[in-house]
């Protein structure tokens, strides 16, 4: 984007009220002119952003800035670097790239958002549903002091900080392994991927997918009884920068205590957010399923399982909570 359209947007979106022509052309050093010209260009853009005579510029969009981002998580390891792109085949993939070819210049903590992928994945290869101001598509990159057998943490550390950083929206859960649920729907999920060799990780990149609100005309038939939504959930119209500063605020917070005392912390909180701790559950594993009680999580983010044949450690598959008995 235009860098003074972007400067134009971080402005707009910084308040909740109209700001004039004169007040808008001296923060940003141009004309009063040049701020109508460029306010029509994003209008052109789709944008909506409405003209009120005597009272100014006020954007009614819930747009994506990177540099107000940038500026809210200042300070912190995650965000150390903000992007923001209008369109990508997978923040993921996107974001991989930077990191790793040509010299991988991409810092620890970058954040990469996209208003839509055209190839969004979830676990397990499947479709990830991502559209313009509707959901929350972004990937950060970590270059962790890990070996590559604990690398499987970062995304139940992960699934801990967006249930943490967004429970005051309502009653969140985490299903195994990094599902966020909430009444049964899914309302976010998570994907991480990684470079490595033996011994070292050279990038992880951990996928994080938020339904801030359904599209519209309603969800596809296919998620109708799966997905939902934060706006559905809160009963409000839920801000996707202010959910995107919220979870990698916590992030960066949970990150850093992992860095400093171990996984331990981490798993205890994983395990008082899961949606089926202590409960009855059905597993996946492609082949065959599996019943039994969710009974722990392990060291290595393994979900250890109560059946009839004794504990199974179960390392991937879907999770299906079946009734309490």
């Amino acid at each position: 984007m235009h860098a003074t359209r972007e400067a134009l947007l971080h402005r707009l979106s910084s308040g909740d009220k109209e700001l004039s022509g004169e007040e808008l052309a001296g923060s940003l050093g141009i004309s009063r002119t040049a701020v109508w010209k460029h306010v029509h260009a994003l209008q052109a853009e789709g944008l909506d952003i409405r003209a009120e005579r005597g009272r100014g510029y006020r954007l009614y969009d819930d747009v994506l800035v990177a540099s107000l981002l940038a500026e809210r998580l200042a300070g912190l390891r995650i965000g150390s670097r903000c992007m923001l792109m209008p369109e990508v085949d997978s923040t993921n993939s996107e974001l991989m790239r930077l990191a790793t070819e040509e010299g991988g210049f991409a810092p620890d903590g970058t954040v990469l958002l996209a208003e839509r992928q055209t190839r969004g994945r979830g676990r397990l290869q499947r479709n990830w549903l991502t559209t313009a101001q509707h959901s929350l598509a972004m990937s950060v990159l970590l270059r962790p002091p890990l070996a590559p057998t604990e690398v499987a943490q970062l995304p139940l550390l992960t699934a801990v900080a967006v249930q943490q950083a967004l429970a005051d929206l309502g009653p969140l859960r985490i299903k195994w392994p990094n599902d966020i649920l909430c009444e049964g729907r899914k309302l976010a999920g998570i994907l991480t991927e990684m470079r490595a060799e033996p011994g070292a990780v050279h990038a992880v990149v951990i996928g994080i997918g938020i339904n801030v609100r359904a599209p519209e005309g309603g969800w596809p038939e296919a998620l109708g009884n799966i997905a939902g939504d934060l706006s559905s959930v809160a009963g409000r119209e839920v801000c996707r920068m202010d959910v995107a500063t919220a979870v990698l605020r916590r992030l960066d917070a949970l990150y850093n205590e992992y860095l400093a005392h171990g996984f331990e912390p981490i798993r205890e909180a994983w395990w008082q957010a899961h949606a089926a701790c202590g409960q009855s559950v059905r597993v996946h594993n492609g082949t065959t399923y599996i019943d039994g009680i969710a009974e722990a999580l392990d060291t290595d983010g393994a979900l250890l399982l109560r059946t009839s044949g004794g504990v199974q450690r179960i390392i991937a598959g879907d999770l299906e909570l079946r009734e309490k008995q």
